[in-house]
């Protein structure tokens, strides 16, 4: 098994890893997020993720992006951080980092076969959807644990003080 920070990849790499899956007819699984506090939530929806394919690859966003989506005092952990600990799940095959406010770009270039996200997202909303379906890809949504949230772990944080 690679060690952790060996799981998270370069785009280049991933490039590689992406044709040498197809030419094994394998399926790569793209999913994707902040994953600022890892919580039990995120540790189940990628495991469910991992089970719909051959290989999961996560796509993290960057401190810029993740601000921008999340807000001025988000993220609480620095990409690289957030990035080793989706990396440290024994399912997750690697880890991308990515600076864009979304993954359309990294969806567009390695087409993967099965797109996931959470059941949060109604699926005309999900970024990349129209460019999986067109290439004989499909979109998974995957339910959440109930109660569980980055956002309601930080609010308990901060009532606790």
């Amino acid at each position: 098994m690679a060690k952790t920070t060996e799981k998270i990849r370069s785009f280049h790499e991933i490039k590689q890893i992406r044709a040498s899956l197809r030419n094994q007819g394998k399926l790569l699984v793209f999913s994707n997020g902040c994953f600022d506090l890892m919580h039990v939530g995120h540790v189940r929806y990628l495991e469910a993720a991992a089970g719909l394919g051959d290989f999961l690859l996560v796509a993290v966003n960057s401190d810029s992006s993740a601000r921008s989506l999340k807000g001025p005092s988000r993220p609480l952990n620095p990409e690289i951080w957030r990035a080793e600990v989706v990396a440290g799940l024994e399912f997750v095959d690697a880890v991308i980092i990515f600076a864009e406010e979304t993954p359309l770009a990294l969806i567009k270039a390695l087409e993967p076969d099965v797109l996931v996200k959470g059941s949060d997202w109604e699926l005309e909303e999900i970024v990349g959807r129209r460019e999986v379906e067109s290439t004989g890809g499909r979109v998974v949504r995957i339910p959440l644990v109930e109660g569980v949230s980055t956002s309601s772990l930080i609010e308990r944080i901060q009532a606790e003080r």
